[in-house]
């Protein structure tokens, strides 16, 4: 169906950019590349809070097993 456009089909993109954006196209490419970066930043932001709520829920499961093992060596 549809594939990748090929070397005449990006010159013909670029033209017909040129032609609607003309004087903008370098603020708009600029905006495009800033948009670019805040996203990546929220994504490295996301994946460090879930790491360190992981890490949280994997320390909190080691005390509580902690825990439960004194509780059992009380008993025996």
């Amino acid at each position: 169906m549809f594939s990748m456009p090929g070397g005449w089909e990006w010159i013909i993109i670029l033209i017909v950019a040129l032609l609607i954006f003309g004087k903008r196209l370098p603020d708009v490419m600029k905006s495009v590349g800033r948009g670019i970066v805040e996203f990546k930043k929220g994504v490295k932001g996301v994946e460090e809070e879930v790491e360190s709520a992981s890490s949280k829920n994997v320390q909190k499961k080691i005390d509580i097993d902690k825990d439960v093992s004194k509780q059992e060596n009380k008993q025996a």
